[in-house]
């Protein structure tokens, strides 16, 4: 378990000493405790939010005040990107600011600490703890499950409530893999029954019994827009009839263009094809529940900051919203994410409060393997050695300031997307290629990578390749792709052409 250092701030008889003793321990490399000088965090994690936010443009119809007014109050990052489009390698690469190319952490299973790798590393919230902040986590922050409960108290000072979603008796929609969580419509009837709302109420709860003698870092993780896509009726009231509901721009025959190996990463999902959401006339009710659910998600994310405003700390305290990855809804012929198109990549990026410039917006390429070296710096924390990501604090004090480096998103082994402020470029794993242009093709409609006036620009972006590609680690399951014996396995079974899903 981490000690929870010793407050810093003495009576000045004592600061001389107390900081020759911090000059000392830093000079060593040793973990210091942290004067309460240094800011607090308020780290708020979504769940498969794309960039369906008002402030990013991503759906006309979006409604997302809180998020907004966040953003309004510090810098929103245009061109972020997720480490991995799944939950668990792009919080696992988060917070441990290690790639998944690196870790092998690729599927749902296994967490950090059963992981070579991961095992002993220092995790953000372990960093900032060793330093002398509090520490608490509610809701999902780690992916579900990938901490075991005798392990919990070693990552956060106090792991908190990690509610599940409410299900009804009975789903609403039966799809093709008719599990329970793949479901939408207007549920609960009272808000308060939703995992977010008492997630939001564990947090404000924590922020109003915080220690007093040292700052904190209180993560909160909420799960929708993550499906089943639920919400009560009066934020379904919010949007037009499903009639009026603007679906996000598809292109016939989007795919002819494409790598036959695109499909591999996807190949089977509980998540429903763009086909079948015609055929059942659910594709309008799906972008409706979606837009509706994370407008709910979004008035909780309200509360939450105008609890931290309420005891006085918002403005010492460093706020960075996030979402581990993005989703499709009709967009390539899927629904879900596990591509690496920009609909899956793409998701916001927020950070407000000390040292971050107001009413900003950068479009540099920003990864939220970015955050752990950010967060450590804004904070005036020591650097912390073995960190992949480049700290975003030139881009928090002059939005225009270039980064020399792209965004990488990694799907399974040897599958990786860079993204750069104006192309994306993909190379799979049997070494098919697509590029696009963002600026003339926001859509990604159209396939650059066999035209060779563009042989440069692959070129450019292709040097950015991970160089190590760790297979897939032992304990490895759900959303895996592999090769043996020359042949591609999805989830353990062979990959059939005749069997594809579209």
């Amino acid at each position: 378990m981490i000690r929870e250092p010793d407050t810093l701030m003495k009576p000045t008889a004592l600061r001389a000493l107390v900081a020759a003793a911090l000059a000392i321990a830093m000079e060593f490399g040793q973990a210091a405790p942290t004067s309460q000088r240094h800011p607090n965090v308020l780290f708020i994690a979504i769940d498969d939010l794309n960039d369906w936010v008002g402030c990013l443009g991503g759906h006309p119809q979006a409604r997302t005040p809180n998020i907004d007014r966040l953003a309004a109050r510090g810098t929103l990052f245009l061109n972020a990107h997720v480490q991995a489009p799944l939950c668990n390698p792009s919080r696992a690469s988060l917070l441990t600011g290690l790639r998944p190319s690196t870790t092998g952490i690729y599927g749902l299973a296994p967490g950090i600490r059963d992981v070579a790798a991961t095992k002993d590393c220092v995790t953000l919230p372990q960093y900032f703890a060793a330093h002398g902040y509090f520490t608490a986590t509610f809701g999902k922050v780690f992916h579900d499950g990938s901490i075991p409960a005798r392990l919990r108290a070693n990552e956060f000072n106090v792991w908190g409530i990690a509610p599940p979603m409410p299900l009804p008796e009975q789903k609403f929609v039966h799809t093709p893999r008719d599990i329970a969580a793949m479901d939408w419509g207007v549920f609960p009837a009272d808000d308060r029954e939703q995992a977010d709302w008492k997630i939001a109420d564990a947090a404000i709860a924590q922020l109003k019994s915080r220690p007093k003698n040292k700052p904190f870092f209180i993560a909160a993780g909420f799960r929708l827009p993550h499906v089943p896509c639920f919400a009560s009726q009066k934020w379904f009231d919010l949007f037009p009839p499903e009639s009026e509901i603007i679906l996000p721009p598809v292109k016939e025959h989007d795919r002819d263009d494409v790598p036959e190996f695109s499909w591999y990463l996807h190949w089977k999902l509980p998540e429903p094809r763009l086909s079948w959401l015609k055929q059942a006339n659910q594709w309008r009710p799906l972008v409706r529940a979606y837009l509706a659910s994370t407008t709910f998600m979004d008035s909780q994310v309200g509360r939450v900051l105008d609890a931290l405003k309420g005891i006085d700390a918002a403005e010492n305290t460093v706020i960075v919203l996030w979402s581990d990855n993005g989703w499709h809804l009709g967009e390539k012929g899927m629904t879900g994410k596990t591509t690496l198109w920009e609909r899956s990549t793409h998701v916001p990026l927020v950070f407000a409060g000390p040292g971050v410039t107001k009413a900003a917006k950068c479009r540099q390429p920003a990864e939220l393997l970015d955050i752990y070296p950010t967060l450590v710096e804004l904070c005036g924390l020591p650097t912390k050695d073995g960190l992949e990501g480049h700290s975003l604090v030139p881009q928090l004090k002059n939005s225009k300031a270039k980064r020399p480096w792209p965004a990488l998103t990694t799907h399974n082994v040897g599958n990786h997307s860079v993204r750069s402020e104006r192309w994306r470029y993909i190379r799979y794993a049997d070494g098919s290629e697509e590029l696009y242009d963002l600026r003339a093709d926001p859509n990604e409609w159209t396939n650059l990578a066999r035209d060779s006036k563009h042989g440069k620009v692959i070129r450019e972006h292709a040097r950015w390749l991970p160089q190590v590609n760790t297979s897939p680690v032992p304990g490895s399951a759900s959303r895996i792709l592999v090769q043996e014996n020359g042949v591609w396995l999805w989830e353990g079974k062979p990959i059939k052409p005749e069997e594809k899903e579209e």
